[in-house]
């Protein structure tokens, strides 16, 4: 089919129909609207890009942040241990310090003392402040003098015959344990009494 048409009077005529124009028209739309799509696609994608690149942003300084905290935690930490054995017997050092006083005391009022009643009341003064002192810490006497032999606090020196006292007793305490918070720090040396001979 050909865009001209013959006229009655015999002159051709170029002449448009409204199809071939409207498909001329639709050829276009086509095209603009896929670039308009292509175009909304982009933008849609590159703020997707921005919002993903903001969260991998933020991820990454929580991370930073979270190692930071991490570091400070074990620097803290090694400095706690470091003051722990630097300064771990301060609390014993201040509760003997006392007990050291007493006794350079007693030392000293000895060296004029006529008095030896006076002397032992001193010294048992001073027990009694080193008692006070080690019971604070936490640390106990072992001495069972009288008590039924027990291996998991007591060691057995030698046996001796008793008539009064029951096989597996303890007679005499010849060195005092000593318990620090339930946990044995020395045994009690001991003299058990021996099983009756029949």
């Amino acid at each position: 089919m050909t865009n001209k048409q013959k006229l009655p009077d015999g002159e051709a005529a170029p002449a448009e129909s409204a199809v071939d124009a409207g498909a001329e028209q639709s050829d276009d739309s086509p095209a603009s609207d896929e670039d308009a799509g292509a175009e909304v696609t982009v933008e849609s994608l590159q703020l997707q890009v921005e919002a993903l690149q903001g969260k991998a942003d933020q991820h990454f300084n929580d991370l930073l942040r979270a190692r930071a905290d991490l570091e400070n935690g074990r620097k803290r930490a090694q400095r706690d241990i470091e003051h722990a054995h630097k300064y771990g017997l301060e609390k014993l050092v201040t509760e003997f310090l006392p007990v050291k006083d007493s006794v350079e005391l007693g030392l000293s009022a000895a060296e004029d003392a006529q008095d030896v009643a006076s002397l032992r009341e001193g010294m048992e003064l001073t027990l009694k402040m080193l008692t006070d002192a080690m019971a604070k810490l936490g640390l106990q006497e072992v001495s069972p003098e009288g008590e039924r032999f027990d291996p998991n606090f007591h060691q057995a020196m030698t046996t001796q015959p008793s008539p009064e006292a029951e096989p597996g007793t303890v007679l005499n305490v010849v060195q005092k344990g000593y318990v620090l918070n339930e946990r044995l720090i020395r045994p009690a040396l001991v003299i058990v009494a021996a099983e009756k001979e029949d």
